[in-house]
């Protein structure tokens, strides 16, 4: 169950529903419904906009793969990031920034 999922990958994350409703873009309520779920067929929008916050997949939401390990491009990319000299609340906010973008 894809609400299961975003629960429990929320609270591994110590996010409450308002801060992932905030970045991500999606109503409170509606993921309060869906972790509950009563909502049980989300758009592909919804799931890649949480999905995106959570740092997961859509398709380890869908298909539980749950994977927290990062691939090789993620781990080089993060390396030069770490090595800019760019802070973690800086990072956060272009971040942010960028989703509220895309939205």
């Amino acid at each position: 169950m894809i609400g299961y999922r975003v629960k429990t990958l929320r609270e591994e994350k110590k996010m409450s529903i308002s801060e992932l409703s905030t970045k991500s873009g999606v109503a409170k309520s509606y993921i309060s419904s869906l972790e509950r779920n009563l909502q049980t067929n989300p758009t592909i929008l919804v799931l890649e906009k949480i999905a995106s916050i959570l740092c997961i997949s859509v398709d380890a939401l869908l298909y539980e793969q749950v994977d927290h390990s990062m691939d090789d491009e993620w781990k080089e990319i993060m390396k030069d990031i770490m090595g800019s000299g760019i802070s973690k609340e800086e990072m956060r906010e272009f971040i942010d920034v960028s989703i509220k973008r895309s939205t």
